[in-house]
């Protein structure tokens, strides 16, 4: 029997009919069904459990998600990240809500194999013991989304009947970090999970995988020994590797190359997103309600290690994209940069303000930054900018990213560490002068935390990360408070030294730092006490 998952495809559709609204008030399925189909169908564990990887994310949530860090801006206020960006979020809003639902709807879903796993009639014991290391890996990855975005949450390892969801109270945020390390470790340490599958069942999440969010969640609640342990082990022992094009890692020729660990699963024409059309400049087709802001910019060193800046920097304001990070030109489409075609033409974007098609403010189409995103551009696309790429959720460079972090803040970030980590992963971004490369070893300890920090925002910039390091580093009130900018345009001389206001955001210290308790679930459920101040 093969296990491939690319069967989700099928089953997702009738899961996201079913499911995708799916709160904790959901109503069971019908007991008798629901034995039904898991004492008759031979593969019924392996189809739930495809099922549920369609919730393990998508394009359009890692990349919305950017928007509500200092990285990037849309223009789309309803159902989107807009709100939350500039802190005009309420207990009704929809977003929250939809990822609240959302990811109870993937807890539901593994619940429900974990429950019935038993009943499926000859399933190899191995394939058992795999498929529910499978699933409690996904289930962990929903409770850390969770949250890392709500704090207390509830916690169940079973499906909930009505009365039960309308009762079930917050289980206190150490519990819930305890019951996802408890998870994983059950599968890390019993050896649920193999390092590596066959052609046929690529994208299954693998014992490094499982490694990684562990280490994923330990950095968020900022246990560094354990962060360093558990990093330090996968590169070791995990074999992975970064791939030797920066570029080339976010295109849909290299997927499932040596640097990625977990990614969620597209393919052409059966599971397609529609992301490209959300960040596109108008002459490749683009609404671009998603765009990079300056501050994202702004943080791209020079070749030569330095800042924009700091003192003795040769950036030049008036040719700011010259000699700068080569990884700003494949993240960021700003004027002179390109669009690379299938057929290899070259399609170079004039992003200044009025100018051609793509200019700032030329049309509602266009950029409110006077930026495009680059990275994630699939130029395989299908009619109407339709691609099969696949987003990744977690690659080697993270894990380096992590390591270093760990050592920097213990105090520990040597050359040795550096040159595995920060060397590494700018050696492949294309830098070549030792003032980059080599290990800054006369900077503070805080020195070196921020040069960190800042390598692993420009590595990972428009990728999902930045919002959860803005709030385990607690520097988004300082970050998301005050005008965000786009490029320069000297519309008012003196005002931000000419470069676009885009939006007045607001954090506050006090709320913000978590999520609210979406308010339709407290109408239903009384026992839902709701975050501080909200």
């Amino acid at each position: 029997m093969k296990t491939t998952i690319k069967n989700l495809i099928l089953f997702a559709l009738i899961a996201i009919t079913d499911a995708s609204c799916v709160g904790l008030d959901t109503t069971p399925y019908d007991r008798e069904t629901d034995l039904t189909y898991w004492t008759e169908d031979p593969n019924a564990a392996v189809k739930a459990l495809n099922t549920c990887y369609t919730y393990l994310g998508s394009m359009d949530e890692q990349l919305y998600s950017e928007a509500m860090s200092d990285n990037a801006y849309t223009k789309q206020p309803n159902d989107y990240t807009q709100s939350i960006g500039n802190g005009s979020f309420s207990t009704a809003d929809s977003y929250v809500k939809s990822v609240w639902n959302s990811r109870y709807a993937g807890i539901r879903l593994c619940n429900q194999l974990l429950e019935n796993i038993d009943r499926v009639p000859k399933l190899d014991p191995d394939l058992k013991k795999r498929y529910i290391g499978e699933a409690k890996v996904i289930r962990a990855y929903h409770y850390y989304e969770l949250y890392t975005k709500f704090g207390a949450v509830p916690y169940s390892t079973k499906v909930l009947s009505i009365s039960e969801s309308q009762s079930i109270g917050r289980t206190d945020r150490a519990t819930v970090v305890s019951n996802i390390l408890s998870d994983l470790d059950e599968v890390i340490n019993g050896n649920y999970l193999p390092t590596s599958y066959d052609a046929d069942n690529k994208g299954r999440i693998t014992r490094w995988a499982g490694m990684a969010l562990k280490a994923k969640v330990y950095l968020f609640e900022g246990d560094w020994q354990q962060v360093k342990a558990i990093t330090s082990s996968i590169m070791s022992e995990g074999g992975f590797s970064l791939f030797q094009s920066y570029a080339g890692l976010f295109e849909i020729t290299n997927e499932y190359n040596p640097e990625v660990i977990l990614d969620v699963q597209y393919r052409p024409t059966t599971r397609e997103h529609h992301m490209m059309y959300a960040f596109l400049p108008p002459t490749l087709g683009g609404y671009s309600q998603l765009s990079p802001l300056q501050s994202l910019v702004d943080n791209y060193i020079m070749l030569d290690g330095k800042s924009i800046k700091e003192a003795g920097t040769s950036f030049d304001e008036n040719h700011p994209y010259d000699n700068r990070d080569p990884r700003l030109k494949a993240t960021v489409m700003y004027t002179g940069n390109s669009y690379i075609l299938s057929n290899g033409s070259e399609v170079v974007i004039n992003c200044e303000k009025g100018e051609g098609k793509d200019g700032y403010g030329v049309t509602s189409d266009c950029t409110a930054t006077g930026y495009y995103l680059k990275k994630y551009w699939d130029n395989t696309y299908r009619a109407s900018l339709y691609s099969g790429l696949n987003p990744i959720l977690i690659r080697y460079a993270d894990i380096l990213l992590m390591n270093a972090e760990a050592n920097a803040e213990l105090g520990e970030l040597d050359q040795t560490n550096w040159n595995a980590t920060i060397k590494l992963i700018r050696q492949r971004a294309g830098f070549k002068l030792a003032s980059a490369l080599d290990f800054p070893a006369t900077l503070s300890k805080d020195a070196l935390i921020e040069i960190v920090r800042n390598e692993r925002r420009s590595e990972l910039a428009m990728e999902g990360h930045r919002y959860k390091d803005i709030i385990r580093w607690k520097i988004a009130d300082k970050v998301m408070n005050g005008w965000c900018h786009g490029l320069k345009t000297n519309d008012v001389v003196g005002t931000d030294n000419g470069y676009l206001r885009v939006e007045n955001r607001k954090f506050n210290a006090n709320k913000h730092y978590l999520w609210p308790i979406p308010q339709a679930e407290r109408d239903l459920n009384k026992n839902l006490v709701q975050n501080p101040n909200w």
